[in-house]
C-alpha cells in the first residue's frame, strides 16, 4: 500500500472528517461568542459597575525603544475569560444533550441476563460461610 493511498484512507475516515467540521464550526462559534462578550456583555457590565470600558483596562510598564507604551492589558484578559466561560458552558450543555439522546431508555434496554449457575452456587456458599463465623 502506498503512502498516498494510506493517507487518503486515513483522511476519509469518519472521525477525521467529523473533527475537521467540528474545528471549523468551533472557530466560527468562537467568533460569535467573542462578539457577544465584547460588544454586548462587557459594555453592559462596565456600565453597571460604573462606566468602565474593560478593553481599556491596563497597567502601564513604560515605553519600548520605539516610544510605544508597554501595557499589561488585564481588561482584555477578563473579556477572554468571559469568552471561555460562555463557550465552555455551551459545549457542556451541547454534550449533555447529545449524551441524553444516545442513552437508551430503561424501557428499551433488554433485561439483564441471569447470572450463571456457578455464580449463584458460589454466592450461596459465601453466605453459608458468613453465617458460621
Amino acid at each position: 500500500m502506498s503512502l498516498a493511498s494510506e493517507f487518503k484512507e486515513f483522511a476519509m475516515k469518519g472521525n477525521v472528517v467529523d473533527l475537521a467540521v467540528g474545528v471549523i464550526i468551533g472557530a466560527a462559534f468562537g467568533k460569535i461568542v467573542s462578539s457577544l462578550v465584547g460588544d454586548i456583555f462587557m459594555p453592559v457590565l462596565g456600565r453597571v459597575i460604573g462606566g468602565i470600558n474593560f478593553s481599556d483596562l491596563a497597567i502601564g510598564l513604560g515605553k519600548d525603544p520605539t516610544g510605544k507604551d508597554v501595557l499589561i492589558k488585564y481588561g482584555a484578559f477578563i473579556q477572554t475569560i468571559f469568552d471561555f466561560a460562555i463557550i465552555a458552558f455551551v459545549l457542556f450543555m451541547t454534550i449533555k444533550f447529545i449524551n441524553r439522546l444516545k442513552k437508551p431508555h430503561p424501557a428499551d434496554a433488554p433485561p439483564p441476563a441471569p447470572p450463571p449457575k456457578s455464580e449463584i452456587l458460589l454466592e450461596e456458599i459465601r453466605d453459608l460461610l458468613a453465617k458460621r463465623v
